[in-house]
């Protein structure tokens, strides 16, 4: 489960944890969070977020 981290910000999302705060449970992959998800810091939209190097 690949990791991505907001550009704007650098909230990294995790797939293995979610986000609880915006009711994304653990396991959703980035692909598939809802389209109008944004970071919960910042409120970037998915398209500032990159994929994390691991």
């Amino acid at each position: 489960m690949a990791k991505y981290e907001c550009i704007v910000c650098g909230y990294v999302y995790d797939p293995e944890v979610g986000d609880l705060e915006n009711d994304i449970q653990p396991g959703i992959e980035f692909e598939d969070l809802p389209d109008d998800w944004v970071c919960p810091i910042c409120s970037a939209d998915k398209s500032e977020f990159t994929a994390e190097d691991d």
